[in-house]
């Protein structure tokens, strides 16, 4: 499993006995625990048309929509803009609202066009339609909508204009998805080429035409063929010795992880992972990231074991067995801002036992979150330091292609190592 759900307070609540499984994750974010696990998953035809919906705003002095007749007088100069570019406007209804006015308008292909005017001066115009994914027709082009921008600009003598690339929804495939800042983000996908349900979540693997394939959970990003940097960054690669050392990684699904580290000769590497659907999905169409190691469990130098990493965890330490390193490819650092919540205690718990089977000259390795994520990353590492025996907490940070941000990632160890 790789980056899922960003870790906040909107959970599913499940028997305690089952909810460490339900919120295990790999890369980034939380794993939200599918709602319907026993429906079986249908395959649905793709639909051929996507809606279009073209942005632009603009900014005009406040005292120039003060009444009645103001607003008037720029809706209609704003409607003989749009006449002379969109056949057959028709003005539907006009609406006068709390903070300003509201004219739709419809046009050709079904075009419906919305004029917002707002008291502070600020106008939105909003056109929306229906275009085949592979049609050329437009109801406007880009340069359209820019002239369209620049003639309402100098007639309703604005200060400020904005033209919004389309956004486009409804169609073959989704090309949005956030940071973790939850800020939209564009991609240049062109195919889905896996796609299935899990009884943990949605698994996709997408093409993207500057980041290859591409792993993609609940509709955000994980790991994609042009992210060594972060695995790279993740096992601190020329600067750590992972020769003859044993290993275990919380989550890692995608086999990055574990096709990068065996690389460097460790004695053995222990994968605990939950999903095999994502599993099965980087086997088929990851390849160029996790090798040949998802082809089979168990080899004389790793093994994968399917389930709970929790229940494992609790094993190894009744065993009192001991690591040279574990990987904490589970969830982000949590944003929710209760420490009490379900997510938090699940960290809380993952780390505690993490700890617990670590040598006292080991390193616990993980991720955290995105940098823009400040409060979220200061949180966790005060609850760092209020671990015993006490940490010494290091990080560092990468530019990750596909989440097209930095992303921290931690190195710990004891302070005490003896």
């Amino acid at each position: 499993m790789e980056k899922l759900q960003r870790a906040t307070d909107n959970t599913v609540k499940v028997k305690s006995d089952i909810c460490l499984i339900l919120w295990l994750r790999s890369k980034n974010r939380f794993l939200r625990p599918s709602l319907f696990p026993n429906r079986p998953v249908i395959p649905v035809k793709k639909p051929e048309m996507s809606v279009y919906t073209l942005l632009l705003d603009f900014s005009v002095d406040p005292k120039n929509v003060k009444n009645e007749s103001h607003l008037s007088l720029l809706s209609s100069n704003i409607e003989n803009v749009l006449r002379d570019y969109i056949g057959n406007l028709k003005l539907i209804t006009t609406l006068s609202i709390a903070g300003g006015s509201l004219n739709i308008y419809s046009g050709d292909m079904g075009s419906v066009i919305s004029l917002r005017i707002f008291d502070n001066g600020t106008i939105t115009v909003n056109i929306e339609y229906l275009k085949g994914d592979d049609s050329d027709i437009n109801i406007l082009t880009l340069e359209c909508t820019k002239q369209i921008e620049q003639k309402i600009y100098v007639t309703i003598s604005c200060f400020r204009s904005k033209q919004f690339p389309p956004i486009k929804r409804g169609g073959s495939f989704d090309v949005y998805l956030t940071s973790s800042d939850d800020r939209l983000l564009e991609y240049d996908i062109d195919s889905i080429l896996f796609e299935e349900r899990s009884p943990y979540q949605k698994v996709q693997v997408v093409h993207s035409k500057s980041l290859g394939n591409m792993l993609v959970l609940d509709d955000l990003q994980n790991i994609s063929e042009a992210d060594l940097i972060y695995t790279e960054t993740l096992m601190l690669r020329g600067k750590e010795d992972y020769k003859d050392k044993e290993i275990v990684i919380l989550g890692g699904g995608d086999g990055a992880l574990l096709y990068e580290l065996l690389k460097e000769q460790p004695k053995h590497v222990t994968m605990l992972e939950i999903d095999e659907v994502v599993m099965r999905a980087c086997k088929q169409h990851m390849r160029s990231i996790c090798g040949d190691v998802l082809d089979q469990k168990s080899t004389s130098n790793y093994q994968i074991i399917v389930g709970d990493c929790m229940k494992s965890l609790d094993q190894f330490v009744k065993e009192d067995r001991k690591f040279d390193y574990v990987f904490g490819d589970l969830t982000d650092v949590p944003i929710a801002d209760d420490s009490e919540s379900e997510i938090w205690n699940f960290v809380k718990k993952y780390l505690s036992l993490s700890f617990k089977i670590l040598k006292p000259t080991g390193k616990f390795m993980s991720h955290g979150n995105g940098a823009c994520c400040s409060l979220a990353l200061e949180k966790y590492e005060n609850y760092l330091a209020t671990i015993d025996p006490p940490l010494v907490v290091n990080k560092c940070q990468a530019f990750i292609p596909s989440f097209m941000e930095f992303w921290v990632f931690y190195q710990i160890h004891f302070a005490n190592k003896g």
